[in-house]
């Protein structure tokens, strides 16, 4: 990545280089995907990869590729003070009790800066199927959760100090035409009894791009959200409306003490945690109106588009 020395210059000095406002995106997947033809036209984008080959599908959609990788630091101090807003997408590593990923990204973050935070439903650990608001403590039961509690806190403290702008936007089982659990279906996976089963929380993939976006502009200083739609749906409730919608057989049912013996722990403990989570607060301060308020709407679309 190059940039033009009076570039560096007024960067060095504080002021802002005409034309459109630098954003910066880490993590760009597939969420990162669908959201760059959303700021395009308002922000000049960069968009973190630590792989070449990606460099030219960011650039068809729009963004500035600049390879790094959040593993390594050395290659993040380029990006000091790049762009004062910054969406970080990024997951934290796959081991570890902390997200040192999180902890490499603040290092880079200028004073003041705008960041959004895309982080799990999961850190409340389970609820008993109880309907809670942003307010509800976390309580992480696994170690994937706890990593996303320490990247919140990261994130908190770096705002706190260096009077960032900060929105974290809890986000649930993510669903798309082509994030669907098919294969689960068509491996005939069982899912839970009615008796044991549990409530789980959901958002489309474009809504959740269109709600980060949302929260670029209307987010609220050291504001946590709850990016959910409006539906209200058990597990196995969920997987049957799938494969209601893509033309599969139903998953068999058994109890808990049954599914235990036949999936693996990792797939157990999302089949062990019940949470139905509120989302008034991203009605009210965000504005969005989301395209899909619930699964059904959103597999509708799915069967449309068969």
């Amino acid at each position: 990545m190059k940039i033009h020395s009076k570039q560096k210059s007024a960067r060095r000095r504080g002021k802002p280089h005409p034309g459109k406002p630098r954003l910066l995106v880490l993590g760009c997947g597939d969420v990162g995907m669908r959201l760059l033809p959303l700021l395009r036209a308002r922000y000049r984008v960069f968009a973190v990869t630590r792989d070449a080959a990606n460099a030219g599908e960011l650039r068809a959609a729009g963004a500035v590729p600049v390879l790094a990788d959040l593993d390594r630091p050395a290659t993040l101090r380029r990006l000091a003070g790049l762009a004062h807003t910054v969406i970080h997408l990024a997951p934290p590593p796959g081991t570890g009790e902390l997200d040192t990923r999180t902890r490499n990204v603040i290092a880079i973050l200028p004073e003041a800066a705008k960041v959004v935070y895309v982080s799990t439903t999961g850190v409340y650990g389970d609820l008993g199927g109880r309907l809670v608001d942003e307010t509800q403590p976390v309580a992480p039961r696994n170690i994937r959760a706890r990593r996303r509690v320490d990247a919140e806190r990261v994130l908190r403290d770096w705002a706190r100090r260096a009077r960032g702008r900060l929105s974290i936007l809890r986000v649930p089982g993510i669903y798309a035409a082509d994030r669907l659990p098919i294969e689960r279906l068509r491996q005939g996976t069982p899912a839970l009894a009615e008796a044991d089963d549990v409530y789980t929380n959901h958002i489309h993939a474009d809504d959740l791009a269109a709600l980060v976006r949302a929260a670029l502009h209307r987010g609220q200083p050291q504001r946590v959200y709850h990016a959910v739609d409006d539906s209200r749906l058990r597990m196995a409730d969920y997987f049957d409306a799938v494969a209601d919608a893509v033309g599969l057989p139903r998953p068999p049912r058994l109890p808990r003490p049954a599914l235990a013996q036949v999936v693996s722990p990792t797939l157990l403990s999302f089949m062990s945690e019940s949470r139905q989570l509120a989302n008034g607060r991203l009605k009210r301060e965000l504005r969005l109106r989301l395209r899909y308020p619930t699964v059904a709407e959103g597999l509708q679309s799915v069967t449309a588009g068969r």
